[in-house]
């Protein structure tokens, strides 16, 4: 009987022990979470006209908003004030994410207690402030980040929150972001063609493509959203693809990282604005010339003759409409009583060839100064400038732009209110958080 006993102990013993390696190892070779893609809300601050998404960074957790600059080489974040992050590290000068960053000179930071920000023997980096200008010298850090996942391929269905331990940033005094920034902004989130931009690092985390969708939105009360990653269908209620019916044209990445389209001309009214085409083509910069694309600036910036010759064409075309005195900061207003979308024309950019054009409806081309008051929200950006066009926030909302980095070119889809949809159709829900491993 107690032999019996002893042998039935004993196979209980290894069976269960059986059972919990088997389950062990089930646990231990778990595939790491790969998300479809990435989505990160976006919202207009009704003040500035600029656009904004909230950001999640440190340890704890931490949801902070960020302007959006679509032309930034990185993540700028203001370190000075309240910066309190169990996992934050600076990386020291020549090490391996140094030199990720493209950073070769070291910080040189004299405090009795080193902080965020203020390291020596650190990376140093000259940030600048995309509205003034203002330079400042930065630390380069790493710190966890984490961003909404994409469960499916229709970019609609939002996954878990996923989580980098290690993503590169700047980490700036609070002084850089002062001036005409959105209010309590934390920084800038840049989306430029840099090794530790935005959208490279999640690219580079994830094996996703190097790909980002822009949707932003026209109202201050609803979101728009940035994509990341993501291959399939990008659907807006009721069940429409927005990215079925994309146009292309070359996407050209300057010097400093910024987006560049081909804009050979313009029409109004599907008739050609009378232009030197060579006033397209920027004399100061070594980018090329052509369009250069910006959500840090609310209106389209034309070279001084550009916008002359553009302006008054577009007046002859809305006849029988009476102007008004302009409202600064633009040049072209109208009693708005007398507009409607129909004498309202459209506007044409006209990239590679005659067939690919970017089309501007009233929603893009017109906006309400003053009660009663609407004007062409295209602004005069003097002689000689940088760039001769720069597209801006306004001519950009509610539509959806897809910046393929792979193969060199820009989707975009026009106005979606003429397909009865908007960046603020997007059907997102939060689910729970879930700690990426990969490295």
């Amino acid at each position: 009987m107690a032999s019996s006993i002893f042998h039935f102990l004993l196979t209980f013993v290894v069976l269960s022990n059986l059972v919990f390696l088997s389950q062990s190892q089930v646990t231990s070779t778990r595939a790491p979470f790969k998300p479809n893609g990435l989505v990160l809300p976006v919202y207009k601050d009704s003040a500035t006209g600029l656009h904004i998404a909230n950001i999640t960074k440190r340890t704890p957790q931490r949801s902070l908003p960020f302007l959006i600059d679509l032309n930034g080489r990185f993540l700028l974040v203001n370190c000075e004030t309240n910066y309190l992050s169990n996992t934050y590290f600076a990386p020291f000068c020549r090490s391996t994410q140094c030199s990720r960053a493209g950073v070769h000179s070291c910080n040189k930071c004299f405090s009795p207690s080193p902080r965020p920000g203020c390291h020596n023997n650190t990376c140093a980096v000259t940030t600048t402030n995309p509205l003034t200008r203002q330079t400042a010298i930065s630390e380069i850090a790493q710190d966890s980040l984490s961003i909404q996942s994409i469960s499916t391929t229709q970019g609609s269905n939002t996954g878990p929150l996923v989580t980098i331990r290690h993503f590169l940033f700047a980490c700036s005094p609070s002084s850089l972001l002062q001036g005409p920034l959105p209010r309590n902004v934390q920084g800038v989130a840049g989306l430029g063609h840099d090794s530790i931009s935005l959208p490279i690092q999640l690219a580079s985390h994830f094996g996703f493509p190097r790909q980002f969708a822009l949707c932003l939105p026209s109202s201050s009360q609803k979101n728009g959203a940035i994509f990341f990653g993501t291959n399939g269908s990008y659907e807006t209620q009721p069940g429409l693809d927005v990215s079925r019916n994309l146009t292309y044209t070359p996407l050209i990445i300057g010097s400093q990282g910024e987006y560049f389209i081909p804009v050979r001309s313009i029409k109004v009214n599907n008739k050609l604005v009378p232009l030197n085409r060579s006033s397209l083509i920027s004399t100061r910069s070594r980018n090329f010339g052509g369009a250069k694309i910006s959500t840090i600036r609310p209106y389209t910036v034309l070279e001084h003759n550009i916008f002359t010759a553009f302006t008054q064409f577009f007046a002859n075309q809305l006849s029988g409409v009476s102007r008004v005195n302009p409202i600064s900061p633009f040049g072209l207003c109208f009693n708005s009583n007398n507009l409607t979308n129909a004498n309202v024309p459209n506007i044409d950019f006209v990239m590679q060839n005659r067939n690919v054009t970017w089309t501007i409806t009233r929603a893009n081309s017109m906006v309400q100064a003053r009660p009663g008051v609407s004007c062409l929200a295209f602004v005069d950006g003097g002689e000689n400038p940088k760039n001769p066009v720069v597209i801006g926030v306004h001519q950009l909302e509610d539509n959806f732009v897809q910046f393929d980095l792979v193969r060199s070119r820009l989707g975009f889809s026009s106005s979606l209110l003429s397909h009865n949809t908007s960046c603020s159709n997007f059907n997102f829900t939060t689910s729970t958080s879930f700690d990426d491993e990969m490295e």
